[in-house]
């Protein structure tokens, strides 16, 4: 499968978990939610209001990160999506580097607001284009943002699921812990469990992810083409012309 239709499943994928949330926000740095947000509000899923960082078209936010975080605190971000270098079983995220903290091995982008987030958003995605034992870890390194929190914590907010380049998750809050739900078209339920370093359980409804053909893949290249593409010219570029 090229790279440009696994990516295209990524953005399907993304716009499913959105069904329901009215109010999407997006990152900086995030072409694929980017237009999985759009993808998710054409489908009538929901994301009607979608912010994008750094997008002066599709961004009501007049003072950046800083209105983002009144938001969520306010309870008027829906959805969000995050990543991390590694991410484990228990949704634990690591944004701050691998090896022993403070002398990493190796630095990542840093926390950032992550974790504030992750305790105020209703529905956080978890997203890695990567999956394999390094990223998907036993435990991570460093505890950027929390995936639980005790019972004395108020904390409206934490993941939902987690999509990676093989694989769709969901998050069950209730037992700290993932359950796959879906397999991409080019993995198996064997690659998963080779390429996880956490374990986790399995869905009796786990089945193949969506793969976009017809007019569902040709809207997707629309997007990446007429909105993706002003804050992300590198990414549309790559796909398009995959």
């Amino acid at each position: 499968m090229r790279d440009s239709l696994k990516t295209a499943c990524l953005i399907v994928a993304l716009a499913r978990q959105l069904e329901g949330s009215r109010r999407v926000a997006v990152g900086a740095l995030s072409p694929i939610p980017c237009a999985a947000a759009f993808l998710a509000r054409d489908l009538g899923l929901g994301a009607e209001h979608i912010c994008v960082l750094g997008d002066s078209r599709h961004n009501d936010f007049t003072d950046g990160g800083r209105e983002l975080f009144d938001r969520a605190a306010q309870g008027r971000i829906d959805a969000f999506f995050l990543g991390g270098g590694q991410i484990d079983g228990a949704a634990n995220i690591n944004l701050n580097g691998t090896g022993a903290y403070p002398s990493c091995t190796r630095r990542l982008p840093g926390a950032f607001g992550s974790s504030y987030l992750y305790f105020l958003v209703p529905k956080v995605v978890l997203f890695t284009p990567g999956h394999s034992p390094e990223i998907l870890v036993e435990r991570v390194d460093f505890i950027s943002a929390p995936g639980r929190s005790g019972p004395s914590v108020h904390r409206p907010g934490g993941p939902s699921a987690l999509v990676t380049g093989r694989a769709v998750f969901d998050f069950d809050r209730s037992a700290g812990s993932f359950v796959l739900a879906g397999v991409h078209p080019w993995s198996s339920p064997a690659e998963v469990r080779a390429s996880t370093g956490f374990g986790y359980r399995t869905s009796a409804a786990c089945a193949p992810t969506e793969r976009p053909d017809g007019a569902l893949a040709a809207h997707v290249r629309r997007i990446v083409r007429d909105t993706v593409s002003g804050t992300h010219p590198a990414f549309a570029r790559r796909f398009l012309e995959a």
